[in-house]
């Protein structure tokens, strides 16, 4: 609103709020923090779970950073910010969303204490950006090369990303299942490894224990054979994927047929089950045995295919047909009049099998199969939701390093290392600049101090006996022990990450904190009505909403 000749010329939608300076810049660096200090104790083996319960009850109890931020329905704009940094962490890396979120919150916490002292914004956004730029160099320099696919290694990192979920007590078989099925789907191409997770099916089925867990060379189509006439064991079974109805097509427009007498009732019939058993004849001319069909089978089709010793399941979605082609090495045929034995895809042994009140088809003893399945097992719904983040992240974690070959030491080893050459860096560069690069640094160590603190070890001995030991050339890897509460060699404990995982998260926090510190004047608009009160929606302002201090719940 501005003034001219006493009267007030409105500019903005009445209604709309206006906050600008330090007042702006207090409340965006607040929210962060905030975000960054509500999943702070959910990091390392030590860290506490939080329960998610949404509004229409559904509970989610987990440690996945990503997870939590997806689940907490966050409404200031700042904060969303670094809710996306947790997002883009878990889709390029699939794990280190919690490191990336604390390390955003303690940099912006950082900035805060440098605009105390009168520092420019952008001056504190310059340095952060050196500080960056150097850490990813630092990071490459001292990453470490894996020699073609060490399974030493690949197990060590997956075993690591899974020290902090609930699955820990079974992490070892959980490891070894991700490192194998990530291997047999890995492709070689230009002399680098390939390896595409999505053609790792999951599924999760509630009962027996973690350790029933278990990885199928082949696929598990969550279908059942869709005849009880139907055999439901077939050994060196021949599999035919088609993407098309065998069903007697019905008209789009609509039709009418005269029919005269009964006779021409029982010739319109029997012309439709001739269709049907035509088609039929065309899958049974191919040698297959087992059908698998991406859309509906006829009743009566059904019945000539039990007759023929086929077994059959229907309405299997695309990506499980193309998962199916690369493990059985079969073809998918968009029509039967293409369908040939050249199409059908081979399996050892295809199976139905019952789980619970659900029964699923198993497709067993692939050969090279380059796509497979994982059968999560646990006792409880929650227990086997969380097993399956676990074992996402182990995915995720096996695959980065299978494609990049670089890993480093976890533990807070690596932003140890990092803060302590970032310090020397600050020197040379000088000026106002330096004392952002410091803070930059320091904010590092954030990851360290919290695995002291979560493990309920006192943080300024750790990161003191850090120091002491990072100060020598052999020192490089000491990272927390967070069941002795003392500094020790994470490379020598079998502590590992991807390069790529430390890499991301500093990435994606720098570029966060940045961006908030960039804005000085926030103008929003006059929020709409929320639902009324008890319609499970948020009130307004909830959730940390403009004009006052951004809450969390």
């Amino acid at each position: 609103m501005a003034q001219l000749s006493g009267t007030p010329v409105l500019i903005l939608k009445e209604g709309t709020s206006r906050t600008r300076g330090k007042s702006a810049q207090g409340n965006n660096i607040m929210a962060g923090i905030v975000i960054s200090d509500a999943v702070k104790s959910t990091l390392g083996p030590r860290g506490m779970d939080k329960m998610l319960v949404d509004s229409l009850g559904d509970v989610t109890i987990t440690n996945d950073g990503a997870s939590i931020l997806k689940e907490i329905d966050v409404q200031h704009p700042a904060a969303k910010m670094l809710v996306e940094v947790a997002k883009s962490q878990d889709q390029e890396t699939g794990d280190g969303t919690t490191t990336s979120v604390v390390i955003a919150g303690e940099l912006l916490k950082r900035a805060q204490e440098l605009l105390e002292k009168k520092i420019h914004p952008t001056i504190i956004v310059g340095g952060y950006q050196k500080a960056a730029e150097q850490a990813s160099k630092i990071l490459k320099d001292i990453s470490v090369s894996m020699e073609g696919t060490d399974k030493k290694v690949l197990t060590g990192v997956a075993a690591t990303s899974m020290n902090s979920k609930s699955v820990v007590g079974s992490k070892d078989h959980f490891a070894k299942i991700a490192v194998d099925a990530v291997l047999q789907i890995a492709e070689e191409k230009d002399g680098k490894h390939e390896a595409d997770i999505e053609m790792i099916e999951v599924i999760k089925k509630q009962g027996k224990s973690l350790t029933e867990t278990e990885l199928v060379k082949g696929m598990v189509v969550d279908k059942e054979v869709v005849h009880a006439s139907m055999p439901r064991r077939l050994e060196n079974a021949k599999i035919a994927l088609v993407n098309a109805a065998i069903e007697v097509e019905k008209t789009e427009f609509d039709a009418e047929i005269k029919i005269d007498s009964p006779d021409q009732i029982k010739a319109f019939l029997d012309e439709e089950e001739r269709m049907l058993t035509g088609m039929v004849d065309k899958i049974v001319a191919t040698g297959a045995n087992v059908l698998v069909c991406q859309k509906g089978i006829d009743d009566v089709a059904q019945h000539y295919l039990a007759k023929a010793g086929i077994m059959a399941m229907r309405r299997a979605k695309k990506s499980t047909l193309e998962k199916l082609a690369k493990a059985t090495g079969g073809k998918i045929a968009t029509s039967l009049d293409e369908l040939s034995k050249d199409y059908l895809g081979s399996a050892g042994l295809v199976e139905e099998v019952k789980i619970g009140d659900d029964k699923l088809v198993y497709v067993r003893d692939c050969k090279d199969p380059k796509a497979v399945s994982i059968v999560i097992r646990g006792g409880t719904e929650h227990v086997v939701d969380e097993a399956e983040r676990a074992m996402h992240d182990a995915l995720c974690v096996v695959r980065n390093v299978v494609e990049d070959t670089t890993y480093v030491g976890g533990g807070g080893a690596t932003e140890s290392e990092i803060a302590r050459k970032l310090q020397a860096y600050a020197k040379k560069v000088g000026g106002r600049e330096q004392l952002a690069i410091e803070a930059f640094a320091e904010s590092l160590l954030i990851i360290p101090k919290t695995l002291a603190e979560n493990g309920g070890h006192d943080p300024i001995d750790i990161i003191a006996d850090l120091n002491k030991d990072h100060s020598k050339e052999t020192g490089i890897w000491h990272g927390v022990d967070v069941m002795k509460g003392k500094s020790a060699d994470m490379m020598k404990a079998g502590v590992i990450e991807p390069a790529r995982v430390k890499s991301q998260a500093i990435r994606s926090a720098a570029e966060a904190a940045q961006m908030i510190l960039r804005i000085d004047d926030v103008i929003a608009a006059k929020a709409s009505a929320g639902p009324p009160a008890g319609a499970g929606g948020m009130p307004p302002g909830g959730m940390g909403g403009y004009g006052g201090m951004p809450g969390m719940m």
